[in-house]
């Protein structure tokens, strides 16, 4: 980063945070006062040392031109990455007030560096693993889809019970029913069936209008059954996305996009499992908008992380499937770097189109990329919109959308129109980024 010339704004470190606590004790740690010994280098390292409750200081060093996103060091003993030490070595980096000048690297910080480097070439020069067995392979994913077969065969005659019996029969059987479909499910190493499953048990009783909502979910459950059931039938790219919605892994498999790709957002979500952490990205030559996605375990944030507004020039690999957005990270050529650029706009009855679009390729897609053009916050009696500032359309935000995300959304704006990024989904739109009129700075809002 430092041999660019360039350094990350606040915002852009503190979306590294793996939570709201670390986020904010991160921010207290970024003034000079508990730091010593600080310095950064044109190789992309940084490093300080910062007085804690003990009697030495935490040594703490970040490398920021590592390809998956930044990589943290730190003597403390939290299980956090990166912890509030980091986050506040990488601010007053940000700030660019000499308090953290260019320099060598001191002996503990360079150790890490150096075996790090190491590792990383080790890694690129390393033979490839031998291929599986073929054979044994085919026959265990011929052996799994028989299981798929008979899981939805099963399902299938579940859901037409539940319809024979009416919708309200679902109220009284109570959730122990739809837990025991979705254990079936997971026997039938269906866990895309099971998930889906699960998010039926949860309408019943849930609100105004549930039995509307269950009869759409069972009509797209029986989609899918039929989809993976009649899959040999299917066009290559549509028995893809049914795979994929069923459960079954993919690979990356289309040819390597070389591309400089602006970071649009990244926001985690978790369950009891599994933290899914989702970095979006636009590739400004190609025009593609792509999904990284990267998982840790329960309580822990993945290990990519990618600051909202930075730009890298790297190849990225899709994955099989209609309309499919979701990439892998490759060979990565340049460090991340601030950029102005910015992607392209559309007006929100386009978004809307465009969502309508991808979900005739994929009908159980929940939300689509979009970039809204000269769009402006207003409240109406049913809650919070982004309206062309013509005032001739508008899409509904979501309202699941946080709020500190809305309100910060709102001040943005001020009532001029902006640039805003989000995804656009049956339930309204999400905002996940913002560009004010007037400059080139990416604000996330997640």
């Amino acid at each position: 980063m430092t041999q660019q010339g360039v350094r990350w704004t606040a915002d852009q470190v503190l979306a590294l945070a793996p939570d709201a606590p670390s986020r904010k004790a991160g921010s207290k740690l970024g003034v000079a006062g508990p730091w010593s010994e600080a310095g950064s280098s044109d190789e992309g390292a940084v490093w300080g040392l910062c007085k804690g409750s003990g009697s030495k200081p935490y040594r703490t060093v970040v490398d920021i031109a590592d390809a998956a996103g930044p990589a943290y060091k730190c003597s403390c003993p939290s299980r956090k990455f990166p912890c509030k030490h980091a986050l506040g070595l990488l601010l007053i980096w940000s700030g660019g007030d000499g308090t953290v000048p260019d320099g060598a690297p001191p002996a503990w910080a360079e150790e890490w560096l150096a075996s790090r480097r190491k590792r990383a070439e080790e890694k690129r020069s390393s033979p490839a693993p031998p291929a599986a067995d073929a054979d044994a392979a085919r026959r265990r994913a011929e052996k799994r889809a028989e299981r798929i077969t008979a899981g939805a065969t099963e399902l299938e005659q579940r859901l037409a019970d539940l319809l024979r019996a009416g919708t309200a029969s679902a109220e009284r059987s109570g959730y122990g029913l739809w837990e025991e479909t979705a254990a079936r499910m997971v026997d039938a190493q269906a866990p895309g069936l099971a998930a889906r499953v699960r998010e039926l048990g949860a309408i019943p009783s849930s609100g105004p209008g549930w039995p509307v909502r269950l009869l759409e979910e069972c009509a797209l459950l029986h989609l899918l059954d039929q989809g993976w059931l009649r899959r040999d039938q299917l066009p290559h790219e549509l028995a893809a996305t049914v795979r994929s919605r069923v459960g079954l892994p993919a690979q990356p498999e289309n040819p390597p996009l070389r591309d400089h790709w602006l970071v649009l957002a990244q926001y985690d979500t978790a369950d009891s499992k599994l933290t899914t952490r989702r970095i979006w990205l636009y590739g400004t030559d190609s025009g593609r908008t792509a999904l990284l996605l990267s998982y840790g375990a329960a309580g822990r944030a993945p290990t990519l992380a990618l600051p909202v507004g930075l730009a890298l020039d790297a190849e990225l690999t899709g994955y099989p499937g209609a309309r499919q957005p979701r990439a892998d990270l490759g060979e990565q050529f340049t460090a991340p770097a601030p950029t102005a650029e910015r992607p392209p706009g559309v007006r929100t009855e386009e978004a809307a189109a465009l969502y309508g679009e991808a979900l005739r390729d994929d009908p159980w897609l929940e939300s689509w990329p979009a970039t809204l053009s000269e769009v402006i916050p207003a409240r109406t009696d049913t809650g919070w919109q982004l309206a062309d500032a013509d005032g001739t359309s508008a899409l509904p935000i979501a309202p699941a959308t946080p709020s500190p995300g809305l309100w910060r959304l709102i001040a943005l704006s001020g009532g001029a129109p902006l640039t805003v990024f989000g995804e656009c989904g049956h339930r309204g739109f999400t905002p996940l980024a913002a560009w004010p009129q007037g400059t080139g700075e990416t604000v996330p809002l997640c």
